[in-house]
C-alpha cells in the first residue's frame, strides 16, 4: 500500500481550485484556523452566530420527529418546490411551475456546480463579475471552460457597460451574475440587468443568476433578472435558505429555470449529492412563507450591524465602502500604509484580535491591480461581538 500517496490524495482532497485553476487551501480555511489558534474574532467567514426564526427551527424538529428522514424526491420535496413557486410570485411576480421548473439542491454552491457542469463544455466561455465568489473560478476550471471577467471597481463596484459588451461574445455560453454581490455588497441596477438580457439574446448565452442575498438589501431594490421581459426563457436563478434564515449549515438551495435547463442540471446533480436535507426542506418552506415583516427585519438588523462594524473600521483609518446588501463590508487599508491585504490579514489577529479575508482571494492572480489593499469583513454576527470587534479595530496601531 502506498501510504504516502494516500496522504497526498487526502491532502489534495482538502484543497480547492483557486481562481487560477491551481489546487490550494482556501483563504477562508486559513483565516478561520488562524482566528481559532489566536482567539481572534472571526469576521472572515460569512456565517451567522445566531439561530434563525423559531418557526423554521421548530418545523425541522417536527419533520425529524415525523419520520421525514429518508431520501426525498429527486427534484426536491413538493412542499418546498411549491413554497419556492409561491415565493417567486409573491415577491417578484414571476409565475413558475413547481413540478417542472424547480430543483432543490445541496445549497447554492451545488446548484452552481451542477449548472456549470451541465451547461458548458471544454473551452466554452463563462463570464463573471470580478471580484467573484471563489467557488466560481474553481467550478469553471474543473469543467475546463474559459473564465472571462468584468471588473468591479471601488467604491461603488458596478460593472462598466462597455466592459460587459466587450466580454460577452458569441463564444460566451454562460453569463454568471451575482446580485446582491459577494464580496462587495453591490446590487445591480435595472439598466445593467437589461443590458445583460440584451447581450444574452444577441449572443445566444444563458444567464445564471446567483441571488442568495436577495432579501438582505439595505434600502435598495433587488430585481431578479428573470423577472425582466424576455429573460426567464434563458435564465437559471439560484438561491438558498441559508443566508436569509441563518441556517447556513442546512445547505438547502434551489434552482428556478425553464424545464429543459432543469432537466439538464438534474442529470448532473444526481451524481453529486443525489438528494439532500429531507427534514430541512419542509422547514425552509415554512420560512419562505413567513410574513413580510420578517424579511424587512432581517435586512434592517443586518444594516444596523454593518453600521456598528463600519464605524470601528473608519475610526481605525480604513476607507470603508458602504454595501447595498449582504453579509460583508469592504475596507481599504491603503491609508494605513498596507500594500498587501493578504499579508495584513495574516497579521491582523495579532494586531487587533480580529480576522478578515483579503479581497484578492476573489480575484484572478493576474488581475489583482486595484484590489491589493482591500479586506472583506463579515457583520452577520451578534451585536455585542461586533461592538467588541469595532472597539478592537478602532484601537489598531501599526508600527
Amino acid at each position: 500500500m502506498n501510504v504516502s500517496g494516500s496522504w497526498e490524495r487526502a491532502a489534495r482532497g482538502a484543497m480547492l481550485l483557486g481562481a487560477d485553476g491551481q489546487l490550494r487551501q482556501t483563504i477562508f480555511g486559513e483565516m478561520s484556523a488562524l482566528a481559532a489558534s489566536t482567539g481572534a474574532i472571526n469576521l472572515g467567514q460569512g456565517f451567522p452566530d445566531e439561530d434563525g426564526p423559531i418557526e423554521v427551527l421548530d418545523a425541522a424538529r417536527r419533520a425529524i420527529t415525523d419520520g421525514i428522514n429518508q431520501y426525498p424526491p429527486a427534484l426536491g420535496m413538493p412542499v418546498l418546490r411549491e413554497a419556492i413557486a409561491r415565493h417567486q410570485q409573491r415577491f417578484y411576480g414571476v409565475r413558475i411551475d413547481p413540478d417542472r421548473q424547480v430543483l432543490v439542491t445541496a445549497g447554492a454552491t451545488e446548484a452552481l456546480a451542477a449548472t456549470i457542469m451541465a451547461l458548458t463544455v471544454e473551452r466554452d466561455e463563462v463570464v463573471t463579475l470580478e471580484p467573484f465568489y471563489d467557488a466560481y473560478g474553481a467550478m469553471i476550471a474543473y469543467g475546463k471552460a474559459t473564465h472571462v471577467t468584468v471588473p468591479l471597481r471601488a467604491p461603488h463596484f458596478q460593472p462598466d457597460h462597455d466592459d460587459l459588451r466587450t466580454a460577452i461574445t458569441d463564444r460566451t455560453r454562460l453569463i454568471l451574475i451575482n446580485s446582491p454581490h459577494n464580496p462587495t455588497g453591490a446590487v445591480l441596477p435595472r439598466d445593467t440587468l437589461e443590458l445583460i438580457v440584451e447581450l444574452a439574446h444577441a449572443h445566444d448565452a444563458i444567464i445564471v443568476a446567483d441571488e442568495v442575498y436577495e432579501h438582505l438589501t439595505f434600502g435598495v431594490e433587488h430585481i431578479p433578472i428573470s423577472s425582466l421581459p424576455d429573460a426567464f426563457e434563458r435564465t437559471v436563478t439560484i438561491s438558498s435558505g441559508g443566508k436569509t434564515f441563518s441556517v447556513t449549515g442546512w445547505k438547502i438551495g434551489w434552482i428556478v429555470a425553464p424545464e429543459p435547463l432543469i432537466q439538464a442540471t438534474l442529470a448532473v446533480k444526481q451524481y453529486l449529492t443525489y438528494v439532500n436535507g429531507a427534514p430541512f426542506q419542509p422547514a425552509i418552506a415554512v420560512g419562505l412563507g413567513l410574513p413580510d415583516e420578517f424579511f424587512r427585519s432581517v435586512a434592517s438588523t443586518l444594516q444596523h450591524k454593518c453600521a456598528i462594524l463600519s464605524a470601528g473600521l473608519t475610526q481605525a483609518g480604513f476607507t470603508v465602502s458602504a454595501p447595498q446588501a449582504g453579509y460583508f463590508v469592504i475596507a481599504d487599508a491603503a491609508a494605513l500604509g498596507v500594500t498587501d491585504a493578504a499579508e495584513f490579514c495574516r497579521a491582523l489577529p495579532a494586531l487587533a484580535g480580529v480576522a478578515a479575508v483579503p479581497v484578492s482571494a476573489f480575484v484572478h492572480p493576474d488581475r489583482r491591480d486595484g484590489f491589493e489593499t482591500l479586506l472583506r469583513f463579515a457583520f452577520c454576527k451578534k451585536v455585542e461581538l461586533l461592538e467588541r470587534a469595532a472597539s478592537q479595530l478602532a484601537g489598531l496601531t501599526l508600527a
